[in-house]
Parts: C-alpha cells; sequence; structure tokens
C-alpha cells in the first residue's frame, strides 16, 4: 500500500509499503563482490560508488499513481530489497519481502523539474549507503505545483549497475502507462547460485589464468614518476562535452569497421601510454558482464572489469584502434571471475614480484548504444571546425578515490561526453585537461591522415609527464 504523509507542496514525506514474493539469504554475486571490496577500499570516499538517476514522469499522473508504480518496482526485483552483511563465513546479501521506504516530496520552485531532480539526485549521493540496514536507494519525488515531474534517485551501486538503470528506465514508462512489464524472473540471488556451478566456476579460473600471465610481467606502475604535491582536492574529474569526437569518432568506426567504443579506447590507451613513457598500454575496461540471456534483464550488478592491454602496432593509430578492438574483446571475454580468487592471485603475483602491479587505469563507456543520435553528422572536413564548440570543466572532486586515470564516456546523446578522473599527485589537472582534448585532437586529425604514433605527442599537445604540477 501507498500511502502519502502531509502536503507535497510542503515538501513533506510519503511512505511507500512494498511486499515482495521472496526473502532469502545468499552469497554475493561475483558484480557484487567487486565493489563489496571497493566501498571497503575507498572508506570515506565510498559515495563515489553511489549511482545518481532520474525518472521522468510521463503524462500528467498524480502521486498516487506515481508511488505506487515506484512500489511496483521494489516488488519486482529482488535486488532493490536487498541489504548486504559482513558475516565470519564472507558478505551475504538479505532480501527482505516486506518494507517501507520513506520517499522525499520536494517542489521545483522555479527550476525546470529535471534540472531539479538531477540535483537533487547528486545531492542523495553525497552520502555513503549503511548497507547492513539502508535499502539500496534512495528517493524524491520532484514536483511542479503539487504534481509530480520526476524521480530523483540514488542506488547503491551493490545493488545495480549502470545497464540495471537503463532497464529499470524503460520498465518506468510501462508502469505508468498503466501495462504490466515482461515477468522478472532472474536476480542476484539466482546469479550467486549460478556462479558456484562448475561451468562458472572452471570460467572464472580460465580468467584467472590470463590475468596472471599480464600480471607477471604487466609494469609495477601506471607513471614510473614518483607523484608530486597533489592538489586540494587530491581527485577530480575532468570533464569534456565535444560534438567533433562524437562524429569524428562515428565516422572513423565507419571507416575502420570497429565500434566506436573501440575508436575512443584506442585514443585514450594511446594518450595515456604517451603521457605515461610507455608504448604498452595497461588498463581495466569495465564491462557489463551480459551476454547470458538470464543476466540480460536482470536488475543487479554483474558488471566486472576486465584487463586491456594494447601494444600499439608500428604502422599508425588506425591499427592501433583496430588491435584496440581484439584487445578489448580479450579482455571482456575474461572478465567473469571470482573477485575473491582473483585477489587471491593478485596477492600471490605481490609476493612474487615484490608488490602488485598498480592497475589504477580504466576506461569505462556507460552509453547503452554506441552511437550519438542527436549528433550531426557533417562532412569529414566539417568535424574540425565544430572543435570551436567544446568545452572543459571540472565536474567532481573527492579526497581519495584510489584511481591514477579513469576515462568514463558519458551517456549524452547529442554531444561526446568524456571524462578523466585524476589523481592530481600524478595528473594535475591541466594535464588532465590536456588529454582529454588530445584524444579530440588525435581523432579530427585521423579523419584528415593516418596518425603516425611517434606524432602522437604533438598532434595532442601532450608528452611524457615526468615531473611535480
Amino acid at each position: 500500500m501507498t500511502t502519502p504523509e502531509g502536503s507535497p507542496a510542503r515538501a513533506a514525506g510519503a511512505t511507500v509499503e512494498f511486499h515482495g514474493a521472496r526473502e532469502g539469504e545468499a552469497t554475493l554475486t561475483w558484480g557484487q563482490r567487486l565493489i563489496w571490496r571497493a566501498v571497503h577500499l575507498m572508506g570515506d570516499s565510498q559515495s563515489f560508488l553511489n549511482c545518481p538517476w532520474v525518472l521522468p514522469v510521463y503524462g500528467r499522473r498524480d502521486l498516487a499513481t506515481v508511488l505506487d508504480a515506484l512500489r511496483v518496482l521494489l516488488e519486482r526485483h529482488e535486488t532493490l530489497r536487498t541489504t548486504f552483511h559482513g558475516t565470519p563465513e564472507g558478505p551475504v546479501q538479505r532480501v527482505r519481502r516486506d518494507g517501507r521506504l520513506v520517499v522525499d516530496l520536494v517542489e521545483a520552485g522555479q527550476d525546470r523539474a529535471l534540472r531539479a531532480a538531477e540535483r537533487i539526485a547528486g545531492e542523495l549521493s553525497t552520502t555513503a549507503f549503511v548497507h547492513d540496514g539502508d535499502l539500496p536507494l534512495r528517493c524524491a519525488v520532484v514536483l511542479k505545483a503539487g504534481r509530480p515531474m520526476a524521480l530523483a534517485l540514488t542506488f547503491s551501486h551493490l545493488a545495480v549497475d549502470f545497464q540495471a538503470l537503463s532497464l529499470l528506465a524503460e520498465e518506468w514508462k510501462i508502469l505508468l502507462r498503466g501495462e504490466d512489464p515482461p515477468p522478472a524472473d532472474w536476480h542476484p540471488m539466482d546469479q550467486a547460485a549460478l556462479e558456484r556451478e562448475e561451468s562458472f566456476q572452471a570460467r572464472s579460473a580460465r580468467s584467472i589464468r590470463y590475468w596472471r600471465a599480464v600480471l607477471e610481467e604487466a609494469p609495477l606502475d601506471v607513471f614510473d614518476h614518483p607523484p608530486g604535491e597533489p592538489e586540494d582536492p587530491r581527485f577530480i574529474e575532468v570533464g569534456m562535452e565535444s560534438v567533433a569526437l562524437a562524429a569524428a569518432a562515428e565516422t572513423l568506426a565507419g571507416r575502420w569497421t570497429i565500434s566506436t567504443t573501440s575508436v575512443l579506447l584506442g585514443a585514450c590507451a594511446t594518450v595515456l601510454a604517451t603521457v605515461s613513457g610507455r608504448q604498452r598500454a595497461v588498463m581495466q575496461l569495465v564491462h557489463s558482464n551480459r551476454r547470458d540471456p538470464r543476466t540480460r534483464t536482470m536488475i543487479g550488478n554483474v558488471g566486472q572489469d576486465g584487463l586491456f592491454v594494447l601494444d600499439p602496432p608500428s604502422d599508425g593509430f588506425a591499427d592501433a584502434c583496430r588491435e584496440a578492438h581484439r584487445a578489448a574483446f580479450t579482455a571482456y571475454r575474461n572478465a567473469h571471475y571470482d573477485p575473491f580468487a582473483m585477489q587471491a592471485m593478485r596477492e600471490e603475483i605481490g609476493r612474487l614480484r615484490g608488490r602488485e602491479p598498480d592497475l589504477d587505469a580504466f576506461f569505462n563507456d556507460r552509453r547503452t548504444v554506441g552511437t550519438w543520435p542527436g549528433v550531426p553528422r557533417p562532412a569529414s572536413g566539417e568535424i574540425a571546425d565544430l572543435t570551436a564548440n567544446t568545452r572543459t570543466y571540472v565536474t567532481n572532486a573527492w579526497p581519495g578515490v584510489r584511481f591514477k586515470a579513469f576515462f568514463t564516456v558519458g551517456a549524452a546523446t547529442d554531444t561526446g561526453q568524456l571524462s578523466l578522473i585524476a589523481d592530481t599527485a600524478y595528473l594535475p589537472r591541466e594535464t588532465a585537461r590536456a588529454m582529454l582534448l588530445g584524444v579530440e585532437s588525435l581523432l579530427v586529425r585521423a579523419l584528415d591522415e593516418d596518425v603516425p604514433l611517434a606524432a602522437v605527442p604533438r598532434v595532442c599537445g601532450v608528452g611524457p609527464y615526468a615531473g611535480t604540477p
């Protein structure tokens, strides 16, 4: 039952009561185990792992209808009713059958409702979840003159990945139309049981063997130079919005018959290798792991990291991107494993080599499709002119997130969004900004000629970084 409490116009609260079909306890899925470890490594910065999200209210719907649709989501998807607990036998997930979610009601005032919802979702994300007590989501209904216009949410990354959020967005549309979504018949407890089976344990072992072969020879550090004096805050996210980036990536992907993800990955890895002063780039790729039909529509977290190695060929940037395409598939094939067993292997490598190799360089493409439907498609010769409208900015900052370089492709469909989380002790703000612009420059230059890899520092305006800021 859904019971509004107080007047929405006064930004009061509401309570959504839910009654699910099943309760229970299970070990964590492999995707959840990866995030469980990250939560405990990040400490005070673990709010970085929260997932802000906005769901528009389509059509003229009253508050009761909106809250009832939220109730259905909670009842359909066990992960939204789950708490996470450390036990002497290891961490577990516990699914509640019944409970309640308190929802804030917030008037947008003079702001546009969606903009207010985005702001509120960001604010909700600044507080870490108490995973053994809180439901893994927080929610506010954003109203305009008392009418619900959007949900502002934040989720624990233990409960969802970004593919799950996209699936929830599609279900939300269906529910607001008064229709029934397809049955939700696969949940994290089911996935955890599947991953204990022999075939999945064998898959995990194969992946760990691949990682071991790489880590036995990988550089011990992302950057060879010692850290300099960090900026305050130390960890920042520099963002870039570039229509030219998107248009160039689409054109090159079509020309080279590879994906736009591979084009962007090849460019980011090439720029990272240039700044690190190495030929080889070693990065972790965030991978959705949803090839299995059972997980393709599951609301939960099954994403894991793949290990990507790019040894650029000598012929030029085009071949580097083609090689990145092949190397990414190798990484994806070996991105489904038990993180606890993986960590045991990495610690063994650390004992053999004196310490574990530093793998704090990442790439994550958050798009659900490989194109930008809202981006114009000018002729190749006109794309360079679009760089005049490119903008860069600092979008986030944290005291500590344990990344040295983390590239993210954003989900916007009308511009190319690329951001870089940087540890400013290794990559000062201006270096991070130059790296993003260097990716754009490399792609735009490649439209006219294949860029020799020896020319990348000149084309990108970046070179090996070897000192303090």
